[in-house]
């Protein structure tokens, strides 16, 4: 039975934090704000103590993440409402370099180091400080970097050259799977891609891994294994590779959020004990 109430915990647990970060939006998980963060830390230990203490009913689990959900989503519409909240909140970007020149004073106040001044420019392509003209600290610590004109990336108006349209690329195959909401934004048909596809030697879009449309360059198609008599074994291994890279890039996707990567924390626990 306490086993049971420990499942049922659980996965009502995790099912309440999901929906939050996903009516949240992407914010909480790439931009984290001072709230923000508290929130990822304060919900995910809610969940982690409430499931070994046997006191708190499961109510009072569903009542603790609404209730931060709902400040979560308060404080999240009054920075968008209003300039001043946001500031507050959210606080505004720091100039630590300006017109090549560090400002120190910034630099402390950020309680930065040059070290890790220095470590966050490399990771911008930038190995000088030289090369830099602005420099600001961002509210979620990230910096933003514009260098120097003689150290920026030529363009094409650099040498006068007439601008051309560019076109984003259309996957229409992958792992073997027709997308056909794509081939329809794109205007085509499931004949034109068989007409495309036979003419590459490949007779069902399940023989191929991926499949992409760039206009006015065509279509560009990658086999799952080369064509030979062993062409369909071959496809159905690839197939299965790829089904558990996919497993794993869940993993990796939850991983690499604060949130919910707390809650995948806790559900590694359970599975340990």
């Amino acid at each position: 039975m306490k086993w049971l109430h420990l499942t049922i915990e659980l996965v009502t647990g995790f099912i309440l934090l999901f929906a939050v970060v996903k009516i949240a939006g992407k914010k909480l998980i790439s931009q984290l704000s001072p709230f923000t963060f508290i929130s990822a830390i304060v919900l995910g230990e809610l969940l982690g103590n409430a499931l070994y203490d046997d006191h708190i009913h499961l109510w009072y689990i569903i009542y603790s993440i609404t209730l931060w959900g709902a400040m979560l989503m308060t404080v999240e519409y009054a920075s968008q409402k209003w300039l001043s909240f946001r500031l507050w909140s959210e606080g505004k970007p720091t100039a630590l370099i300006r017109n090549g020149v560090i400002d120190y004073e910034a630099l402390k106040k950020s309680r930065l180091t040059l070290n890790q001044l220095q470590s966050l420019l490399r990771k911008h392509e930038t190995f000088s400080i030289r090369e830099v003209a602005f420099c600001f600290l961002e509210a979620d610590g990230e910096i933003s970097v514009l260098k120097k004109a003689h150290y920026q990336k030529t363009t094409r108006e650099d040498f006068q050259l007439p601008p051309h349209p560019v076109y984003v690329p259309v996957t229409l195959i992958r792992d073997g799977q027709l997308l056909a909401d794509e081939l329809a934004e794109l205007g085509k048909t499931e004949q034109w891609l068989a007409a495309k596809l036979q003419k590459q030697g490949i007779a069902s879009p399940k023989d191929v891994l991926i499949a992409e449309w760039l206009e006015g360059d065509g279509c560009l198609f990658r086999h799952i294994s080369p064509p030979s008599g062993n062409g369909q074994r071959g496809g159905k291994r690839r197939r299965n590779e790829m089904q558990k890279e996919s497993g794993n890039g869940f993993f990796l996707y939850f991983g690499k959020n604060s949130c919910l990567s707390s809650v995948l924390c806790v559900l590694l626990v359970i599975v340990r004990l």
